[in-house]
């Protein structure tokens, strides 16, 4: 059992408790920003004269070797070490003697491991991010080819107004902007450095921890070494922000499964993206889309484990603070499948355009329309509203769309239709004379879609 520790105790720790208490099984994938961080401590440490030019160069030219080896796999991180940061300093200190020991000096692991989870989330954001931007770039490309795509809107999970498939596209490319401003606050509010904190309280030794953060890429160090070592608000900010992406990948997620089915067949999933029963020959199942589904309720998870974790913790730094990785690692990588996975579902997805264009006309979904018909010949909106309601009563007794109805039809259930109601009611029309800002009307979207290509480009 390796140990940074030890002095103090006159007995080996019982083995269980060590494997209870170490974090090596899955800290290890911070070794980058342990070592990234370490070396620029180390660079610190000789401007302030704390070390020797001579021990600096030894300490970086160490700590870079070992990066090397472990992703080139002729060094491996052991098990026997407690931690990352104990399996780094170890390794450094029987490579190149008795200054890896001074590398230490002036911080904790506390600080330490502190500094490795921002460098560490920091660097998830950006990935998550431009994992948003491309998904973006593929629901922009299906709404810039489905301007004209009609297709039934819903409230309640009725068939409502007629709307487009680029215009319901864009509902989600909005979400997905939410989604990836909510990343820049949460990066913008975790971008300080807590190295130079101590355990809790500072250091005697002379560090410059406003050097340190520059070296690191942070804004500025942190201003309370209690707060430094003890605060995870960004862990907290991004699995909130994590659930809600995996929130909107589910609700699309379930509406995808209900295109898929027979009864819409609004959309045909690729081959490579959907699978079949090992004994009903028939089906084609939207399992990824069933799976994003399910992934989301892991996410959560992980966002209500912290949140608790973190609910009765006295300052400064507690060992529960530990829990702050598995959970958080497991849904960043979550989620980054999810993405991915989604977005090459959807970038091989047909939308079936003739089907979504004859449900918006079955489902009535232009009896707004036909009232407001009435309205500008004088009928006023509630009687309005009432002969639309019979007309619709009318059509499903008969089976058919009012579009379908004759002109004599119409005219039985009031006489103020004429000939120009089909235009009135076709979905073409529907769709296009609705040209306020965020309306499906081709030039609203236009405007729109213009907007998202400058949004994406900037």
């Amino acid at each position: 059992m390796a140990q940074l520790w030890g002095g103090r105790f006159t007995k080996e720790t019982d083995r269980n408790v060590y494997l209870f208490n170490a974090s090596i099984s899955f800290d290890k994938r911070l070794y980058r920003q342990d070592i990234e961080g370490s070396i620029a401590h180390a660079v610190m440490l000789e401007k302030q004269g704390i070390l020797t030019e001579e021990e600096k160069d030894a300490i970086v030219k160490g700590l870079s070797t070992i990066r090397s080896r472990l992703e080139e796999g002729s060094l491996e991180i052991s098990d026997e070490y407690e931690d990352i940061h104990s399996f780094v300093e170890s390794t450094l200190t029987k490579m190149i003697g008795d200054a890896g020991k001074k590398l230490h000096t002036g911080r904790s692991r506390n600080d330490q491991v502190a500094l490795d989870m921002k460098m560490y989330v920091r660097g998830e954001i950006i990935e998550i991010d431009n994992l948003l931007k491309e998904f973006q770039k593929i629901l922009l490309k299906i709404m810039e080819e489905n301007l004209e795509t009609y297709m039934p809107g819903f409230t309640h999970m009725q068939k409502a107004q007629p709307v487009t498939l680029a215009h319901h596209m864009g509902a989600y490319f909005e979400m997905l902007r939410r989604d990836r401003s909510r990343l820049q606050d949460i990066y913008e509010r975790l971008n300080i450095c807590p190295l130079g904190a101590g355990a809790l309280a500072g250091t005697t030794y002379p560090l410059d921890r406003g050097y340190t953060a520059s070296l690191l890429g942070f804004e500025s160090p942190t201003l309370n070494s209690m707060d430094s070592v003890s605060d995870r608000d960004y862990v907290i900010e991004l699995l909130s922000a994590l659930s809600t992406i995996m929130m909107h990948l589910s609700r699309f997620s379930e509406e995808i499964i209900i295109w898929n089915s027979n009864e819409y067949g609004f959309v045909e999933i690729d081959d490579a993206y959907s699978t079949g029963s090992s004994i009903m020959p028939q089906k084609k199942n939207p399992d990824i889309a069933e799976l994003v589904r399910g992934k989301t309720g892991r996410v959560y998870g992980a966002l209500m484990g912290m949140l608790t974790t973190m609910k009765g913790l006295p300052l400064a730094y507690n060992k529960d603070m530990q829990e702050d990785k598995e959970g958080s690692f497991d849904a960043i990588d979550t989620t980054k499948e999810c993405l991915l996975m989604f977005m090459q579902m959807m970038d091989t997805m047909k939308f079936r355009k003739d089907v979504m264009a004859r449900s918006a006309a079955k489902g009535f979904t232009n009896a707004t329309d036909a009232a407001d018909y009435l309205v500008k010949r004088g009928v006023p909106f509630r009687d309005a509203h009432g002969i639309i309601g019979q007309l619709v009563l009318s059509c499903i007794e008969k089976g058919k769309s009012i579009d379908e109805m004759t002109l004599e039809e119409l005219k039985s259930i009031s006489e103020v239709f004429d000939a120009d109601i089909y235009d009135a009611v076709s979905l073409k029309t529907c769709v296009e004379k609705r040209l306020t800002t965020g309306a499906p009307g081709i030039s609203a979207m236009r405007g729109v879609i213009a907007e998202y290509r400058k949004y994406l480009k900037d």
